[in-house]
Order: C-alpha cells, then sequence, then structure tokens
C-alpha cells in the first residue's frame, strides 16, 4: 500500500518522476498481486493497487532513498548494508493477520507519512 500511495501523493505535488517501487524483506509471495484486502482499503480512498506485484528486496538495487515499513524490516534492511529510514515515526503494523478494517487503519498511517515524505522530497527537488 505504501508504494501506491506515495506514488500518487508525488505525482498529485508535481514529482511524478520520482521512481517509487516496494520489496519486501522475505520471500514470501513474490510475483503475486496484493492482498484482496489492501486492493479494497486503496479503492476505498481512491487509489488503484492493482498492477502491484511482490517483490524481495535485492542489495544490488541502487537506490537513493529505501524506507523500512517497521523497525524489524529496518534492522533487517540495515544488516543488509543498506542506508534504510523509517517510513512513518512509528512502526507501520502489518494488517495480514488481523481484520478487515486494519487495513483501513493502517492506510490512514501510511497516508499521512506519505504526505510527509512528499513535502521532504519535495524541499529537495
Amino acid at each position: 500500500m505504501g508504494e501506491v500511495v506515495l506514488r500518487a501523493k508525488l505525482a498529485e505535488a508535481g514529482l511524478a518522476g520520482v521512481e517509487v517501487t516496494s520489496s519486501g524483506t522475505g520471500g514470501w509471495h513474490v510475483g503475486d498481486r496484493m492482498d484482496p484486502r489492501a486492493a479494497a482499503a486503496l479503492a476505498r480512498r481512491g487509489y488503484d493497487g492493482s498492477a502491484h506485484r511482490a517483490r524481495r528486496f535485492e542489495r544490488s538495487w541502487d537506490r537513493d532513498l529505501i524506507l523500512a515499513m517497521d523497525s524489524g524490516h529496518l534492522e533487517t534492511l540495515n544488516r543488509y548494508g543498506a542506508a534504510a529510514q523509517l517510513f512513518a515515526r512509528d512502526d507501520v503494523p502489518d494488517p495480514y493477520y488481523g481484520e478487515d478494517d486494519g487495513f483501513d487503519d493502517v492506510l490512514a498511517q501510511i497516508e499521512k507519512a506519505a504526505d510527509q515524505w512528499v513535502d521532504r522530497l519535495r524541499d529537495q527537488a
């Protein structure tokens, strides 16, 4: 959800040239579409997550900015040698094992953090 939201918000801010991708720290679900509950939460807020496919983070990727959704992912990425930062001030929880409304709650947190990243990136542009 973070990739979809951040890309959309960057485009709205006139920063569509910023490339946004996402990946996981584990190989689960590689190649799969996003969880239908995540796609539904995004659609309710006007986002389209249909193009998303799960990928695993590769150490060889050259990225200007790497954002981790939680401190566990941050620790893993740092062990890989990636200079990662947290996406949000607080860990973004994984709603996968919870109820459907958890995806809406997480989406609200992602939108808030994405707005803050757009402001930071706009200031650097």
